[in-house]
Order: structure tokens, then sequence, then C-alpha cells
């Protein structure tokens, strides 16, 4: 089993994570942010990683360091997990409609973060969480996990569909990704026989 469990501490947040990339996608998840708690739930489910997060942070001030923070643990447990990537296929990418949104992800797990971000929001907040949070939390999980990671909207109107969309169409690129490849067992799936750097 591929797993990692971490603590990250700082003065502003203190975040236990677990992670089983070869997991069947249970959860146990709280964060003190709802919503974000629903969208961790569905990364989990539909990637089939099993993830345990508990993150205590100064949300008396607002979301920010909470939410970025557990973007921050979760990839590196993700990395610690993938090990050096060999045998992995790599690459993953999921387009996902709901109702009346469709979104676009596309992720390679190569060790070399980058995010591009394509995804606008007509309201300031799901909940009480801040729209402008999402971008910080998928920016984290890229730079973590060492993941170059594309996330567009192609379009929609419902803004908790646009967002749910996104974490699913991660989820299921991650899962893609981060599965073992049959036919190059233990191999680095690149010709330099290594991941990660440029």
């Amino acid at each position: 089993m591929r797993t990692a469990s971490l603590t990250r501490e700082t003065r502003e947040t203190r975040i236990e994570v677990s992670v089983g990339l070869d997991g069947s996608g249970s959860y146990d998840v709280a964060t003190g942010i709802g919503f974000l708690d629903h969208m961790l739930e569905q990364l989990s489910r539909h990637s089939l990683i099993d993830l345990t997060v508990r993150a205590r942070g100064d949300l008396h001030i607002d979301f920010h360091h909470t939410t970025e923070d557990t973007a921050l643990a979760i990839g590196q447990a993700v990395s610690q997990a993938l090990g050096d990537r060999g045998g992995i296929v790599r690459y993953g990418s999921a387009l996902i409609p709901m109702d009346e949104t469709l979104s676009r992800v596309a992720i390679d797990i190569s060790g070399r973060p980058y995010l591009i971000w394509k995804v606008d929001f007509s309201r300031p907040k799901l909940g009480e969480m801040d729209t402008e949070l999402f971008k910080e939390w998928f920016q984290a999980f890229a730079q973590a996990s060492g993941s170059t990671l594309h996330v567009e909207n192609l379009y929609g109107e419902n803004n908790h569909h646009i967002v749910e969309s996104c974490f699913k169409g991660l989820a299921r690129a991650l899962r893609t990704a981060a599965a073992t490849d049959p036919r190059a067992p233990g191999a680095i799936p690149s010709t330099k026989g290594t991941l990660g750097g440029a």
C-alpha cells in the first residue's frame, strides 16, 4: 500500500493528514470549514484515495490559512506516498459534467509544480467560504504534490457546481495518473530516468 501520514504545524494552523493511494475512497475530514470538507470528501471518493484530515486554524481571522495549509499537507502526503513515482501512469485527465456545468482537468504528477487556472465565479462566497480561495487550494496542492495541473471551467452558471466539478475533475485525473501501470511495473515514466526538477 502506498500510504503517507504527516503533520504540518505553523503559528496559524495545525494539519494532520493521512492518505492511501490504493484505497477505496473512504474519508474522515474535519477542517472547520464545511464547504471545504465537502470538496475534500469528493476528492477522496472519486479518486479512490483514502483520506483523513484534521485541521485546526485561525478561522477567527479568515479561512485563507486553513484552506491553503490543508492543500499543502494533502499534496505533500500524496507526494510522499508516490515515492520515486516509479511504475505510475503519470498523466491523467477528466471532463466532468455537473448539470449545466462542464469542467476539464488535466494533471502530470511529474514532480514539476505548475498551475493553470481558468475558472471564474459570479459570487464572492459559497456558504462562508470566499470563492477566491479555491484557486489558492489548487495552487498549494500543485506545489506540494509536484504536479502540473490545468483546471478549466468550460461553461456553467451555478458556482457550487463549478467548483465541485473542478474537485471531481482533479479526483478522476489523479486517480488515473497515480495508478500503477501494469505494462511498466516499477519503471520511471520519463526518458530522463527520473521525475522532478527541471
